[in-house]
């Protein structure tokens, strides 16, 4: 079991920012962004007030899925830059009071991968059981995975995590079938090496700087696992090991269930577009809570996610991020400023890990029907590069236009770090101030208390109180188009002070408070 009871004590302050290095700063004009692009823009993400990266995958890779396909977990891919580059991102960092956490892919490799090739050859060796392989590349077996026939001169498919050039580590099998010998119980030869192998990545990293890891698919790990039981335990050891020497080391698990891998050890999990219900339903959906023309309400999210929060109390942490790499940006299907200041008023005032997918923050707009780049897909238009000013390739990049790792946003109004900078009323700058406020708040911080208000039958508003202490503060949204109104029972305030407010008036009556809204407003009040 994993003897560690709660997470880091700094994560209760934490706000991320989540790089996608490839397209943030290129910093040698050869189009694609790298590590010391993120050097570089270190004094920017300090001044944004983040204190916490999360760097997608930049090892050693053939990139056919982004880097999610690593053929070297112990060397950073030349287009980034080196390993010493990495090492001094983590120093500069840290001297900006910045946590710096890598993506780790645990569940799978490579088709490149050297351990992956040596698997693959008639004549057993030190790999052979590192994968999952069947017994016979012509004669297939009837199990719901994934499996890939006919590729290697061994005689035998392989189960792929994903797409297929990306074959399952042999982490075992939770239940191995009696009658299928390929099928390693998690205690094997193989598993045990696999699990050794990865934790040995994890401390080689950690031992040079780096304060942690999202995980990959962190739920994939041990096969045909009801319940992910066997993949709980896994993780409880993996994490007990690792902390043996770095007892701070933050792991993030991209699991979707809070209440398994919180359990499995992991400091916090996301809610967001798979797993538990009710990210969709807040952010994603033609008829979510925030979209101006629609009749969603909070009420789906909030069930599940105070389940989530039941579940977790007290040993880990819930993130509702903006968005991610796989997923639409909140600057999609006619969203506004004007709307995205009322999502960020609820993100950086929700209990919590925040996480802001870079763009994100200036209001970069998901681009649909772009061709797939390495994997993207569907996805890659969330992927396009950072829009820093108005100079060349908006300041991203000094190569030809037809170098850069993808096209630009097109529009000629496109938003810009330096134009809102400037601008007071800016989308960058009110989430500055969410910020601010946030770190200088115990309230407003990760285990403040969430106390939900009048959510029921009521499609237009939201309203709830964070409180630390003495310290409370009132947050009401109002993401419609339309004006509402909202009275909140019971609530004695002597001065309802606001901090960051825009189109709400309140009145004092009593015990009770009045909350007049307009169409597409927010407020923050100090009770």
């Amino acid at each position: 079991m994993n003897t560690r009871t709660k997470y880091p004590p700094w994560l209760n302050q934490a706000i991320f920012y989540q790089v996608y290095p490839q397209s943030f700063y290129d910093t040698n004009g050869d189009g694609i962004g790298d590590i010391p692009g993120i050097i570089q823009k270190l004094d920017y993400l300090q001044w944004l007030g983040v204190n916490a990266v999360w760097i997608n995958p930049c090892f050693v890779s053939p990139f056919q899925d982004a880097g999610y396909d690593v053929s070297d977990y112990y060397r950073i891919a030349p287009r980034y830059g080196t390993n010493q580059d990495l090492y001094r991102l983590c120093r500069e960092a840290h001297k900006r009071g910045i946590k710096v956490c890598l993506d780790l892919v645990a569940g799978h490799t490579s088709i490149d991968h050297p351990w992956f090739r040596a698997s693959c050859r008639h004549k057993r060796n030190k790999y052979s059981d590192r994968y999952i392989w069947t017994p016979s590349a012509v004669w297939g077996t009837n199990i719901p995975l994934p499996m890939i026939r006919g590729y290697a001169e061994r005689d035998a498919n392989y189960i792929a995590n994903f797409f297929y050039f990306q074959p399952a580590l042999n982490y075992g099998f939770a239940r191995p079938a009696a009658d299928h010998p390929w099928q390693q119980p998690v205690d094997a030869p193989g598993p045990l090496e696999t699990r050794k192998e990865l934790v040995k990545i994890m401390t080689y990293w950690l031992s040079h700087g780096v304060d942690g890891f999202r995980v990959d698919m962190a739920f994939s790990l041990v096969k045909l696992d009801p319940g992910y039981k066997a993949t709980i335990r896994l993780w409880q050891d993996i994490g007990q090991e690792v902390r043996k020497h770095y007892p701070d080391a933050v792991l993030i698990a991209e699991w979707g269930n809070p209440g398994e891998s919180i359990a499995a050890g992991f400091d916090f999990d996301f809610m967001f577009h798979v797993g538990v219900p009710g990210y969709a339903d807040l952010l994603l959906n033609e008829n979510c809570f925030f979209r101006r023309h629609s009749d969603g309400n909070v009420e789906g999210f909030l069930e599940s996610y105070l389940k989530q929060s039941a579940k977790t109390k007290g040993k880990g942490l819930i993130s509702i991020p903006s968005a991610n790499h796989d997923i639409k940006r909140p600057c999609s299907d006619r969203r506004t400023a004007s709307d995205l200041k009322v999502i960020f008023t609820f993100l950086l005032t929700w209990p919590g890990v925040p996480f802001i997918y870079y763009g994100d923050e200036i209001g970069m707009r998901y681009i649909p029907g772009m061709p797939s780049k390495e994997g993207g897909y569907v996805r890659t238009g969330a992927r396009t590069p950072m829009q820093w000013d108005d100079e060349q390739n908006a300041g991203f990049s000094t190569a030809d236009k037809d170098r850069l790792y993808l096209p630009l946003d097109p529009r000629r109004n496109r938003p810009t770090v330096k134009k809102q900078a400037k601008n007071p009323g800016s989308l960058l700058n009110h989430i500055r101030k969410l910020i601010a406020l946030r770190k200088s708040s115990p309230a407003l911080q990760a285990v403040g208390a969430l106390i939900p208000l009048q959510v029921k039958n009521n499609y237009h508003h939201f309203a709830y109180l964070r409180q630390s202490g003495s310290e409370r503060f009132l947050i009401v949204l109002n993401p419609s188009s339309g004006p509402s109104q909202v009275r909140l029972k019971g609530i004695k305030s002597d001065n309802l002070l606001p901090k960051v407010s825009h189109g709400s008036k309140t009145c004092v009556e009593g015990d009770d408070i009045q909350i007049d809204m307009d169409g597409v407003s927010y407020g923050i009040f100090k009770l």
